[in-house]
């Protein structure tokens, strides 16, 4: 964008910020950001083709003139900015707009790891017959929740062909069965319990990253679809599996509701670093409007475009090297529909 462009004031009314949202899907009957707006309004309610005297056609100019400027005021002064907004209570909530300062903050440096969700090995059990025998009866399927002491299965004793209990060492979902009514049991397991409550993810480290990975940091866990959880490293490697030369990272998750499942493939955002900024803003806050990264910024009223350099940027918050200062603020939600309303105020401001 050209720093030394005309300043240009938009009076935005809330239906104009319904035009910029798409909620008027068509032209008839609806209200237009442009200049041609009541000349429009005007040929509906005179008829399109109805004739016009001469006085009648200067009188009628003359109103399009008061009306135009009650809209969009436009004025010669150069800026070193953009252009600047102005827009009413109403259209402000109409857009979503939420205005905060910008300041400094804390970025942080992530790594991005692959791999997948597995059973917390600490709390998985597997079990098996206290004593050789014959499986007599099978009460659980994988899947079945069980109490600890719940019982799974019953098996006759070889030596004293008495009956006894095969039952569940703690709390948890049955995630392997491997015996059945009929079969003998041996030392052999018989079933694995498991107390998915946690989880682990192992996420794969390879060689050129390591040493970036330490217990203690903190990992962000997501996975397809909306699944998204905060996990801490709590294990790294010192072997490196021979097929693929990757380390282990293991984060440890919380899984209360059951919706981290063993085997579901996951990324993982290890934050390796952190660094502070003076100024900074929301990621959202950023728009590319013509050749510039800008920002709207609320200033006496208006929000002014404002073109800034980007240093850093973590994925939620950015760096501002330049163009704007502590405490200035800024559009931090809704920016985009100012970049929509924008456009179409200079595309029709051409005509």
């Amino acid at each position: 964008m050209n720093m030394n462009t005309t300043k240009r004031y938009l009076i935005v009314v809330p239906a104009l910020i319904a035009l910029a949202l798409g909620a008027c899907g068509g032209s008839n009957g609806s209200p237009h950001l442009d200049e041609q707006g009541h000349e429009h309004e005007d040929r509906r309610s005179h008829g399109e083709n109805a004739p016009h005297s001469e006085s009648e056609k200067h009188e009628e100019g003359d109103r399009h003139e008061t009306d135009k400027q009650s809209d969009v005021d436009t004025h010669d002064e150069e800026t070193a900015h953009g252009e600047t907004l102005r827009l009413t209570p109403e259209a402000r909530d109409a857009a979503g707009l939420t205005i905060a300062p910008a300041g400094p903050s804390t970025l942080v440096e992530t790594l991005l790891l692959y791999g997948a969700v597995v059973p917390n090995a600490e709390r998985t059990r597997a079990v098996s017959a206290r004593f050789p025998g014959m499986v007599r009866s099978v009460d659980v399927s994988i899947g079945d929740r069980v109490r600890q002491g719940a019982m799974l299965a019953t098996v006759e004793s070889n030596e004293s062909l008495r009956t006894f209990a095969v039952t569940s060492p703690l709390d948890g979902t049955v995630i392997n069965r491997f015996t059945n009514p009929g079969e003998q049991a041996d030392r052999e397991a018989m079933f694995v319990v498991a107390d998915l409550s946690s989880v682990w993810v192992d996420l794969a480290l390879y060689p050129r990253d390591r040493g970036r990975v330490q217990v203690g940091q903190s990992a962000q866990i997501s996975a397809e679809g909306p699944l998204s959880a905060l996990g801490k490293v709590i294990f790294v490697s010192p072997m490196s599996a021979r097929e693929t030369q990757s380390q282990t990272a293991r984060v440890l998750l919380e899984n209360v509701d059951g919706i981290w499942t063993p085997g579901l493939n996951v990324q993982g955002h290890v934050a390796i670093g952190e660094f502070a900024v003076s100024v900074a803003v929301p990621d959202a806050a950023l728009q590319q409007i013509e050749d510039s990264t800008s920002v709207f910024v609320e200033h006496n009223g208006e929000l002014e475009v404002r073109p800034v350099r980007v240093g850093r940027n973590d994925g939620r918050n950015a760096e501002i090297l330049e163009g704007l200062k502590a405490g200035e603020s800024v559009v931090v939600e809704g920016s985009f529909v100012l970049k929509a309303e924008l456009g179409k105020g200079e595309a029709e401001h051409g005509h």
